[in-house]
């Protein structure tokens, strides 16, 4: 199923959903510009938040065992940005969102600290994208032009790249700067899936099943 097929199924299921929705059967206790905002704010919080955690705990782990090294960390300088970029798009979203449907100054404290946490994933998110992420993948690509000299990054799981830095100090500088970076980027992310679980908390609650 190509993109165009499968971007076609999902405004297809949407359409259905908001065929059927109560609104449309003419309830009112929530008006249509509300029920969309609060749409809008569940798809892209859900999308974020499902996105953190898969690329954070299992896609990752997954690449990580089952390629070789340089071709892993290849992969990851092209879906790393697109990951950031993704998350920090709908964490705009669901901030706009929700702050329109709970305007600060009538806020309760609850939704004054969930408008925090969202705010504080939108900026770890764009941390990433524009700060942290470019610098490890410029070092990486630095890093992986000398573990080639020194023929290793083709095997899988963990490196030979220790051993090897023992004596080759270059290869230890880079290594050295480049956990601090990828130390700050990894920091960021988590930091960024806290404040998003912690929403989810918020939202769970408020959720009649």
């Amino acid at each position: 199923m190509g993109w165009l097929s499968r971007f076609l199924a999902a405004i297809a299921f949407f359409a259905i959903g908001v065929l059927f929705s109560p609104e449309t059967f003419g309830s009112k206790s929530v008006t249509h510009l509300s029920a969309y905002l609060k749409l809008a704010h569940l798809l892209c919080f859900s999308t974020a938040f499902g996105s953190a955690l898969w690329v954070t705990f299992i896609g990752g782990i997954i690449m990580f065992k089952n390629l070789p090294r340089h071709q892993f960390g290849n992969l990851q300088s092209k879906m790393f940005p697109a990951y950031f970029l993704l998350v920090g798009v709908c964490c705009a979203i669901s901030v706009a969102a929700f702050g329109y449907l709970h305007p600060w100054k009538s806020a309760s404290t609850a939704e004054k600290y969930q408008l925090g946490f969202l705010l504080s994933a939108f900026a770890f998110n764009l941390t990433n994208l524009f700060v942290f992420t470019p610098m490890t993948i410029e070092m990486m690509k630095q890093r992986h032009k000398v573990e080639r000299e020194e023929n290793i990054g083709t095997e899988v799981g963990w490196s030979k790249n220790r051993e090897v830095a023992k004596a080759n100090p270059k290869l230890a500088a880079m290594n050295k700067k480049f956990g601090m970076i990828h130390g700050l980027s990894s920091l960021a992310n988590i930091m960024s899936f806290g404040s998003l679980a912690m929403h989810s908390w918020y939202l769970a609650g408020k959720i009649n099943l």
